[in-house]
């Protein structure tokens, strides 16, 4: 991080655009610009500094607010003339009050397993039990997904001690979809799951 060469000498003001992204969720929060005095106060205060154009000063985000960006990692693209700033951001990070500067809650996403999530809800709520395996899962209730849970993952377990990868990948997939069901017939998401995990993480 220390021994990044940017070159700040492409505009005429000496800034580079300094693009703030979430370590944990990934979530690009803002975007700021930095001179090279900001990057320095930023590396030596952890806590990310840029220079306003309004303001025409060095401003620590949360200067005023207190929802500061605490910073774990900065990283330079190839053209040595853009941030990529890694923070743990204490409360929202737009002035409007939002996450982030997009209007977007700073959740986590899971890629394709959220919208996995997606369409078991949309075929919970919306399918015909008759024409939606999903639908019909429900249907029959917590019982029989549980139990479906169960099965998977016995079929899992003795694929696992086999020689077949392909066998045991489409067990695990089997697992995972059908313990996606399970948490939804009880109320939670991936993201409950996330939560438990991150409290046991020291």
């Amino acid at each position: 991080m220390h021994n990044m060469k940017v070159d700040f000498s492409k505009s005429e003001q000496g800034l580079v655009p300094a693009i703030i992204q979430d370590a944990t969720t990934k979530n690009v929060l803002m975007l700021g610009y930095m001179n090279e005095a900001a990057l320095v106060k930023t590396q030596e205060t952890k806590k990310v500094t840029f220079f306003s154009r309004s303001k025409k000063r060095l401003w620590t985000k949360g200067e005023e607010s207190g929802n500061f960006l605490n910073l774990v990692d900065i990283k330079i693209d190839c053209d040595n003339d853009t941030l990529l700033v890694s923070v743990l951001p204490e409360g929202p990070t737009c002035h409007t009050g939002s996450d982030t500067c997009w209007s977007e809650q700073n959740t986590s996403n899971f890629g394709f397993l959220s919208q996995l999530e997606d369409v078991i809800e949309q075929r919970r709520t919306t399918s015909d039990a008759s024409k939606s395996y999903v639908a019909s899962l429900f249907q029959k209730g917590i019982n029989k997904i549980a139990q479906k849970v169960g099965e998977e993952a016995i079929e899992t377990v003795i694929e696992a001690k086999d020689d077949n990868d392909e066998l045991f990948l489409y067990e695990s997939a089997d697992l995972l979809f059908h313990y996606l069901i399970l948490l939804q017939a009880k109320g939670f998401t991936l993201k409950d799951i996330e939560a438990e995990l991150k409290k046991r993480h020291k």
